[in-house]
């Protein structure tokens, strides 16, 4: 399949021309296109390279059985290949699925010493394995974590240049709509990619046939990965129940609440006996955490519950691939989402924030219908964000930004199927532009988006 441009791309470019980098190790959820992302990049700059599988040959796994030297390592990779070529100076040496022999990353403290090679480590499950791997290595390494396509790459995906996102960003700073054709194409792509989501080899057989055909047994197959994933590698945990948490996301996101509540996952579930299950999935990077926050106030991080939070999928995808098949077959025949129309949406933006950074987080205030979805910061400002679903008031954000019980909220920003618009310390966007709302409030702070905000409250 097509090789689709990934913004790992100018990492891994800028990574080679550091003169003094160290061993690489990037991290990632399954299929999220590590291997693809650092073999396209190899090829284009190193005469030689040298690729491990610990997966797919596991009689690698003894190169550290003599000692994790460099001279150690490569005469023990050469007797088991001996046509691999070590160049000094134009040699990359990628050693894929760490996670099968974290011990591999002791050997990077030497081979950065050495530093005749240049190294690159990646695996899929690295997340639960880390501390292992960081005791080993700390120091002696460059973190990089990759996540699926957004929206952004997927625009690059369909053959959109790389100005299309400054384009974006200029109406959203301007407070300028966008025109009609805009947001047909843009809105009309942003469906395909909520229903698609984001990992590459969907992306790429979309994006080669033109249309939606074998997408959903790729995304289906994906989640029978994950599924085995877990068997795996979860030890000395209850795998039945890291199973049922993630078996029961779809149908919790489906609900008006989308709270995650333990007690709906088995009967008799408690939250103390499940409260690892659901770190092991995060940690995986399989789903993203929300937090429910104590107080809509800054600082955001320490400021939340851990009893209560959402939980999404690290890609959408994964979600589409969890509906029932009559709600799949509506979804990609019809453009209709049905009961799950709030919950993919709501997920698609939060995913786009988690992608640009941000950590997740949303507020419910007890015995009131005050509720909001997800809250980002400016530099001196807390700001709430609605995703609506469907047309009307967004009243819990009205009320946070009008009322003075919440003293850090200036202004909030929305997100719908709506065009862009700014009123009443409310600024209105497209869902498609959630991918740039960092970069908006970047802007913000540095004084170049005054329509978002009115000093006066």
């Amino acid at each position: 399949m097509t090789y689709l441009e990934r913004k790992v791309d100018w990492f891994l470019e800028e990574w080679k021309s550091d003169p003094d980098r160290k061993p690489l190790i990037v991290r990632g959820p399954r299929q999220v296109g590590k291997t693809e992302a650092i073999r396209h990049f190899a090829s284009r700059n190193y005469g030689s390279v040298i690729e491990i599988n610990f997966v797919e040959d596991p009689r690698y796994k003894a190169i550290t059985a003599d000692g994790y030297g460099a001279d150690a390592i490569v005469r023990s990779i050469s007797l088991i290949d001996p046509s691999k070529r070590f160049v000094p100076g134009d040699t990359l040496i990628f050693f894929d699925e760490m996670q099968e022999h974290p011990d591999i990353a002791t050997a990077l403290k030497f081979l950065r010493i050495d530093g005749r090679f240049d190294v690159i480590c990646s695996g899929s499950m690295l997340g639960i394995s880390y501390k292992r791997i960081e005791s080993n290595s700390v120091g002696y390494k460059t973190d990089y974590e990759m996540r699926s396509m957004d929206f952004e790459e997927f625009m690059w995906a369909k053959g959109h240049d790389h100005g299309v996102a400054d384009r974006m960003l200029e109406r959203l700073v301007s407070a300028s709509p966008f025109s009609r054709v805009e947001m047909d194409v843009f809105s009309s792509m942003f469906l395909d990619y909520c229903t698609l989501g984001g990992m590459p080899e969907v992306v790429s057989s979309y994006v080669d046939r033109g249309t939606f055909e074998g997408t959903l047994d790729m995304q289906r197959q994906l989640v029978l990965d994950y599924r085995e994933d877990i068997r795996k590698y979860a030890q000395g945990m209850d795998q039945a129940r890291i199973l049922n948490v993630f078996d029961h996301i779809p149908v919790q996101l489906a609900r008006e609440n989308k709270k995650f509540q333990i007690s709906k996952v088995a009967r008799g579930a408690r939250f103390r006996d499940y409260r690892g299950c659901v770190e092991w999935l995060e940690i995986s990077g399989m789903v993203n955490i929300c937090r429910c926050l104590h107080y809509p106030e800054l600082p955001l991080k320490g400021n939340y519950d851990d009893n209560k939070f959402k939980i999404y999928f690290g890609d959408t995808g994964l979600l589409v691939a969890m509906l029932d098949n009559e709600a799949s077959d509506d979804l990609r025949a019809n453009r209709n989402l049905g009961v799950y129309k709030g919950a993919l949406y709501e997920s698609i933006v939060g995913e786009a924030l988690s992608k640009s950074g941000y950590d997740l987080y949303y507020y419910s205030k007890e015995d009131s219908t005050l509720e909001q979805d997800f809250f980002v910061r400016t530099r001196d400002s807390l700001v709430p964000v609605e995703v609506k679903a469907r047309n009307g008031t967004a009243k819990s954000l009205r009320t946070l930004v009008s009322s003075d019980a919440y003293p850090d909220i200036r202004f909030g920003v929305k997100f719908s199927a709506g065009n862009i618009g700014s009123s009443n310390h409310l600024f209105t966007a497209p869902y498609f532009t959630a991918f740039l709302l960092q970069r908006l409030l970047k802007a913000y702070d540095n004084g170049d988006a005054p329509l978002i905000d009115n000093p006066d409250r």
